[in-house]
Protein backbone atom coordinates (compact mmCIF):
# COMPACT_ATOMS: atom_id res chain seq x y z
CA UNK A 1 0.00 0.00 0.00
CA UNK A 2 1.02 3.77 -0.43
CA UNK A 3 1.86 5.35 2.51
CA UNK A 4 3.84 8.44 4.57
CA UNK A 5 5.98 7.85 7.32
CA UNK A 6 9.30 8.93 9.51
CA UNK A 7 12.10 7.38 10.60
CA UNK A 8 13.57 9.88 12.31
CA UNK A 9 12.36 13.26 13.96
CA UNK A 10 12.62 16.52 12.00
CA UNK A 11 11.03 18.97 9.60
CA UNK A 12 8.30 17.50 7.08
CA UNK A 13 10.88 17.39 4.31
CA UNK A 14 13.83 16.20 5.97
CA UNK A 15 11.80 13.09 7.11
CA UNK A 16 8.71 11.97 6.14
CA UNK A 17 8.88 9.46 3.44
CA UNK A 18 6.65 8.09 0.71
CA UNK A 19 6.54 4.86 -0.71
CA UNK A 20 5.02 1.10 0.03
CA UNK A 21 4.22 -0.44 3.51
CA UNK A 22 2.67 -3.63 4.01
CA UNK A 23 -1.14 -3.65 3.85
CA UNK A 24 -1.98 -4.90 7.36
CA UNK A 25 -4.24 -7.79 8.48
CA UNK A 26 -6.80 -7.61 10.70
CA UNK A 27 -6.64 -8.40 14.58
CA UNK A 28 -9.32 -9.47 16.73
CA UNK A 29 -11.19 -7.40 17.10
CA UNK A 30 -10.24 -4.95 14.67
CA UNK A 31 -11.07 -3.80 11.09
CA UNK A 32 -9.50 -2.68 8.20
CA UNK A 33 -10.31 0.49 6.75
CA UNK A 34 -9.60 1.48 3.40
CA UNK A 35 -8.76 5.47 3.86
CA UNK A 36 -10.30 8.26 1.86
CA UNK A 37 -9.32 10.58 3.89
CA UNK A 38 -7.02 11.56 6.36
CA UNK A 39 -6.47 15.14 8.38
CA UNK A 40 -3.63 16.72 9.75
CA UNK A 41 -3.44 18.31 13.19
CA UNK A 42 -0.90 20.44 15.67
CA UNK A 43 -0.60 16.83 17.53
CA UNK A 44 0.47 15.15 14.33
CA UNK A 45 3.38 17.26 13.53
CA UNK A 46 4.33 17.48 17.10
CA UNK A 47 5.02 14.47 16.96
CA UNK A 48 6.70 14.32 13.58
CA UNK A 49 9.17 16.64 15.27
CA UNK A 50 9.80 15.06 18.61
CA UNK A 51 7.77 16.32 21.07
CA UNK A 52 7.70 12.36 22.20
CA UNK A 53 10.45 10.84 22.49
CA UNK A 54 10.66 7.24 22.38
CA UNK A 55 7.74 7.10 19.73
CA UNK A 56 10.06 5.89 17.24
CA UNK A 57 11.63 3.23 19.68
CA UNK A 58 9.81 0.17 18.24
CA UNK A 59 9.68 1.66 14.94
CA UNK A 60 8.73 3.69 11.81
CA UNK A 61 5.76 5.69 12.59
CA UNK A 62 2.68 6.31 9.74
CA UNK A 63 1.46 9.61 11.89
CA UNK A 64 -2.07 11.05 11.98
CA UNK A 65 -4.94 9.88 14.17
CA UNK A 66 -8.02 11.41 12.04
CA UNK A 67 -9.18 10.34 9.05
CA UNK A 68 -12.50 8.45 6.73
CA UNK A 69 -13.06 5.42 4.44
CA UNK A 70 -14.74 1.75 4.12
CA UNK A 71 -14.37 -1.21 5.64
CA UNK A 72 -13.21 -3.70 3.63
CA UNK A 73 -12.30 -6.82 6.23
CA UNK A 74 -12.69 -7.70 9.59
CA UNK A 75 -11.09 -9.74 12.53
CA UNK A 76 -12.61 -12.12 14.89
CA UNK A 77 -15.29 -11.55 16.97
CA UNK A 78 -16.04 -8.66 14.52
CA UNK A 79 -19.53 -8.74 12.96
CA UNK A 80 -19.27 -9.14 9.19
CA UNK A 81 -22.39 -6.98 8.62
CA UNK A 82 -19.40 -3.51 9.34
CA UNK A 83 -17.99 -5.09 5.90
CA UNK A 84 -18.88 -1.88 3.43
CA UNK A 85 -19.19 0.56 6.21
CA UNK A 86 -18.36 4.16 5.95
CA UNK A 87 -16.62 4.98 9.03
CA UNK A 88 -14.46 7.50 10.24
CA UNK A 89 -11.52 7.01 12.51
CA UNK A 90 -9.82 8.35 15.50
CA UNK A 91 -6.57 7.71 17.16
CA UNK A 92 -5.58 5.42 14.61
CA UNK A 93 -1.63 6.76 16.00
CA UNK A 94 -1.82 6.60 19.25
CA UNK A 95 -0.07 4.23 21.40
CA UNK A 96 0.60 2.31 17.97
CA UNK A 97 2.43 2.53 14.99
CA UNK A 98 0.09 2.51 11.73
CA UNK A 99 -2.01 6.03 11.40
CA UNK A 100 -4.31 7.27 8.84
CA UNK A 101 -1.61 8.34 6.28
CA UNK A 102 -1.71 5.32 4.27
CA UNK A 103 -3.78 3.49 1.89
CA UNK A 104 -5.08 0.45 4.78
CA UNK A 105 -5.27 1.10 8.40
CA UNK A 106 -6.42 -1.50 10.69
CA UNK A 107 -7.78 -0.62 13.93
CA UNK A 108 -10.24 -1.45 16.56
CA UNK A 109 -13.75 -1.76 15.62
CA UNK A 110 -15.11 0.40 18.41
CA UNK A 111 -12.73 3.28 16.79
CA UNK A 112 -14.15 3.00 14.05
CA UNK A 113 -17.66 4.35 13.95
CA UNK A 114 -20.23 4.82 11.34
CA UNK A 115 -20.10 7.92 9.09
CA UNK A 116 -23.77 8.72 8.22
CA UNK A 117 -24.32 9.21 4.48
CA UNK A 118 -24.85 12.54 4.49
CA UNK A 119 -21.15 13.77 5.83
CA UNK A 120 -18.33 13.47 3.14
CA UNK A 121 -15.08 11.96 3.93
CA UNK A 122 -13.56 14.86 4.27
CA UNK A 123 -15.97 15.75 7.02
CA UNK A 124 -15.45 12.13 8.56
CA UNK A 125 -11.54 12.97 9.22
CA UNK A 126 -12.55 16.51 10.68
CA UNK A 127 -14.47 14.47 13.77
CA UNK A 128 -11.50 12.98 15.97
CA UNK A 129 -9.73 15.29 17.19
CA UNK A 130 -11.73 18.87 16.74
CA UNK A 131 -15.13 18.20 17.12
CA UNK A 132 -14.70 15.21 19.56
CA UNK A 133 -12.62 17.80 21.88
CA UNK A 134 -14.90 20.48 21.11
CA UNK A 135 -17.74 18.46 22.69
CA UNK A 136 -15.57 17.26 25.74
CA UNK A 137 -14.78 21.08 26.30
CA UNK A 138 -18.46 22.08 26.39
CA UNK A 139 -20.20 18.78 28.12
CA UNK A 140 -17.45 17.83 30.21
CA UNK A 141 -18.76 19.49 33.84
CA UNK A 142 -22.44 19.19 33.41
CA UNK A 143 -25.43 20.93 31.31
CA UNK A 144 -25.02 24.51 29.71
CA UNK A 145 -28.29 25.48 28.61
CA UNK A 146 -28.88 28.84 29.43
CA UNK A 147 -25.32 29.51 31.01
CA UNK A 148 -22.57 31.87 29.45
CA UNK A 149 -20.14 30.14 27.87
CA UNK A 150 -16.80 31.57 26.14
CA UNK A 151 -14.38 30.53 23.48
CA UNK A 152 -11.61 31.73 22.66
CA UNK A 153 -9.92 31.59 19.65
CA UNK A 154 -14.08 30.94 17.86
CA UNK A 155 -12.78 30.52 14.36
CA UNK A 156 -10.40 28.06 15.13
CA UNK A 157 -10.46 24.45 14.56
CA UNK A 158 -11.99 22.73 17.81
CA UNK A 159 -13.14 26.61 18.98
CA UNK A 160 -15.29 26.88 15.60
CA UNK A 161 -16.92 23.53 16.77
CA UNK A 162 -17.08 24.51 20.06
CA UNK A 163 -19.23 27.41 19.29
CA UNK A 164 -21.72 24.73 17.20
CA UNK A 165 -21.99 22.69 20.29
CA UNK A 166 -22.65 25.46 22.76
CA UNK A 167 -25.10 26.46 21.17
CA UNK A 168 -26.73 22.94 20.42
CA UNK A 169 -26.68 22.45 23.89
CA UNK A 170 -28.39 25.54 24.87
CA UNK A 171 -26.01 27.78 26.33
CA UNK A 172 -25.03 31.62 25.10
CA UNK A 173 -22.41 31.92 23.55
CA UNK A 174 -19.17 34.55 23.06
CA UNK A 175 -16.29 34.17 21.79
CA UNK A 176 -12.77 35.65 20.55
CA UNK A 177 -11.34 36.07 17.57
CA UNK A 178 -8.52 37.88 16.09
CA UNK A 179 -9.23 39.75 13.05
CA UNK A 180 -12.56 41.18 11.40
CA UNK A 181 -13.35 37.61 9.27
CA UNK A 182 -12.81 35.52 12.05
CA UNK A 183 -15.05 37.73 14.46
CA UNK A 184 -17.70 37.53 11.54
CA UNK A 185 -17.65 33.99 11.73
CA UNK A 186 -18.34 33.77 14.96
CA UNK A 187 -20.99 35.80 14.67
CA UNK A 188 -22.64 33.70 11.97
CA UNK A 189 -22.31 30.51 14.30
CA UNK A 190 -24.63 31.67 17.01
CA UNK A 191 -21.83 34.15 18.89
CA UNK A 192 -23.83 36.90 20.86
CA UNK A 193 -20.62 38.98 21.62
CA UNK A 194 -17.16 38.35 19.91
CA UNK A 195 -13.71 40.17 20.85
CA UNK A 196 -10.73 40.74 19.44
CA UNK A 197 -7.82 38.79 21.84
CA UNK A 198 -5.12 40.65 20.47
CA UNK A 199 -6.14 43.66 22.47
CA UNK A 200 -5.34 44.41 26.29
CA UNK A 201 -7.99 43.85 28.79
CA UNK A 202 -10.63 42.17 26.22
CA UNK A 203 -11.49 39.84 29.24
CA UNK A 204 -12.57 43.10 31.05
CA UNK A 205 -14.67 44.39 27.70
CA UNK A 206 -15.83 41.12 27.40
CA UNK A 207 -17.57 41.73 30.79
CA UNK A 208 -18.89 45.13 30.27
CA UNK A 209 -20.42 44.12 26.86
CA UNK A 210 -22.26 41.34 28.67
CA UNK A 211 -23.60 44.22 31.58
CA UNK A 212 -21.52 42.87 34.34
CA UNK A 213 -22.71 39.18 33.85
CA UNK A 214 -19.57 36.87 34.17
CA UNK A 215 -19.38 33.77 32.33
CA UNK A 216 -20.06 30.29 33.93
CA UNK A 217 -17.97 28.14 30.97
CA UNK A 218 -14.46 28.90 29.11
CA UNK A 219 -13.60 26.45 26.26
CA UNK A 220 -10.01 27.97 26.00
CA UNK A 221 -7.31 27.29 23.01
CA UNK A 222 -4.58 29.34 24.85
CA UNK A 223 -4.82 28.46 28.71
CA UNK A 224 -1.46 30.15 30.14
CA UNK A 225 -1.59 33.05 27.51
CA UNK A 226 -5.49 33.75 28.24
CA UNK A 227 -5.69 33.14 32.03
CA UNK A 228 -5.31 36.71 33.01
CA UNK A 229 -7.99 37.78 30.81
CA UNK A 230 -10.08 35.20 31.46
CA UNK A 231 -9.93 35.52 35.14
CA UNK A 232 -11.58 39.15 34.43
CA UNK A 233 -14.76 37.75 33.17
CA UNK A 234 -15.52 34.00 34.73
CA UNK A 235 -17.96 33.67 37.22
CA UNK A 236 -17.33 31.70 40.83
CA UNK A 237 -17.59 28.62 40.61
CA UNK A 238 -16.96 28.77 36.94
CA UNK A 239 -15.04 26.09 34.62
CA UNK A 240 -12.18 26.37 32.13
CA UNK A 241 -11.55 23.67 29.72
CA UNK A 242 -8.74 23.93 27.47
CA UNK A 243 -6.94 21.81 25.37
CA UNK A 244 -4.21 23.93 24.22
CA UNK A 245 -1.25 26.23 26.04
CA UNK A 246 0.83 26.36 23.16
CA UNK A 247 2.49 30.28 23.90
CA UNK A 248 2.66 29.59 27.57
CA UNK A 249 3.27 26.04 27.99
CA UNK A 250 4.19 25.65 31.18
CA UNK A 251 1.84 28.70 33.15
CA UNK A 252 2.13 30.13 36.37
CA UNK A 253 -1.15 29.75 38.37
CA UNK A 254 -2.79 32.33 41.05
CA UNK A 255 -3.75 29.65 43.03
CA UNK A 256 -5.47 31.52 45.95
CA UNK A 257 -7.60 33.90 43.42
CA UNK A 258 -8.80 30.54 41.39
CA UNK A 259 -9.26 28.49 44.95
CA UNK A 260 -11.12 31.77 46.32
CA UNK A 261 -13.20 32.44 43.08
CA UNK A 262 -13.78 27.97 43.19
CA UNK A 263 -12.60 27.75 40.22
CA UNK A 264 -12.48 24.35 38.03
CA UNK A 265 -9.36 23.36 35.49
CA UNK A 266 -10.59 21.02 33.16
CA UNK A 267 -7.77 19.70 30.72
CA UNK A 268 -9.00 17.87 28.03
CA UNK A 269 -7.35 15.61 25.13
CA UNK A 270 -8.98 13.18 23.06
CA UNK A 271 -6.65 10.32 23.15
CA UNK A 272 -7.90 9.84 27.15
CA UNK A 273 -10.96 10.62 27.66
CA UNK A 274 -13.35 8.52 29.77
CA UNK A 275 -14.65 5.81 26.79
CA UNK A 276 -18.41 6.73 28.18
CA UNK A 277 -17.74 10.47 26.84
CA UNK A 278 -15.91 9.29 23.73
CA UNK A 279 -19.43 7.30 23.05
CA UNK A 280 -20.91 9.71 23.92
CA UNK A 281 -18.96 12.36 21.32
CA UNK A 282 -19.66 9.87 19.01
CA UNK A 283 -23.17 9.43 19.66
CA UNK A 284 -24.16 13.15 19.43
CA UNK A 285 -21.89 13.73 16.42
CA UNK A 286 -23.29 11.04 14.23
CA UNK A 287 -27.05 12.31 15.38
CA UNK A 288 -26.06 16.04 14.27
CA UNK A 289 -24.15 15.09 10.90
CA UNK A 290 -27.40 13.30 10.02
CA UNK A 291 -29.34 16.55 10.63
CA UNK A 292 -26.88 18.66 9.28
CA UNK A 293 -26.57 20.63 12.54
CA UNK A 294 -22.93 21.23 12.16
CA UNK A 295 -21.16 23.47 9.53
CA UNK A 296 -17.61 22.45 8.68
CA UNK A 297 -14.02 24.57 7.76
CA UNK A 298 -12.26 22.82 5.72
CA UNK A 299 -9.26 24.83 5.18
CA UNK A 300 -7.55 22.85 2.58
CA UNK A 301 -8.18 19.53 0.65
CA UNK A 302 -4.34 17.97 -0.53
CA UNK A 303 -3.82 14.94 -2.74
CA UNK A 304 -1.36 12.81 -1.28
CA UNK A 305 1.43 13.58 -2.94
CA UNK A 306 1.61 17.24 -1.18
CA UNK A 307 1.57 15.38 2.71
CA UNK A 308 4.62 17.38 3.19
CA UNK A 309 2.95 20.82 2.46
CA UNK A 310 0.20 19.53 4.40
CA UNK A 311 2.49 19.15 7.57
CA UNK A 312 3.71 22.83 6.60
CA UNK A 313 0.35 24.40 6.68
CA UNK A 314 -0.10 22.93 10.33
CA UNK A 315 3.45 24.25 11.29
CA UNK A 316 3.07 26.92 9.82
CA UNK A 317 0.60 28.54 12.40
CA UNK A 318 -2.33 30.21 11.46
CA UNK A 319 -4.46 27.21 9.99
CA UNK A 320 -7.89 27.87 11.43
CA UNK A 321 -9.54 25.28 9.34
CA UNK A 322 -9.13 21.38 8.94
CA UNK A 323 -6.22 20.60 6.57
CA UNK A 324 -7.16 17.17 4.58
CA UNK A 325 -5.13 15.09 2.63
CA UNK A 326 -7.02 12.69 -0.08
CA UNK A 327 -6.06 9.53 -0.65
CA UNK A 328 -5.13 7.71 -3.51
Amino acid sequence: MQAFWFEQFGPAAAVLLQGDQPTPEPAAGEVLVRMHTSAVNPSDVKKRAGAFPDLLDTGPVIPHSDGAGVIEAVGDGVSPTRLGERVFVYQAQHDRLGGTAAQWVCIESCRAPVLPDNASFEVGACIGIPIMTAHRCVTADGPVAGQWVLVTGGAGRVGYYAIQWARHFGARVVATAGNADDRALCFDLGAEVVVDHHQPGWGAQLCEQLQGQRIQRVVDVEFGANLPEVMECIATGGVIATYASTRVPEPTLPFRTLMFMDLTLRMVIVYDMPEAAKQQAIEDTQEALRADALTHRLNAILPFEQMIQAHELIEAGGTKGCVVVSLP
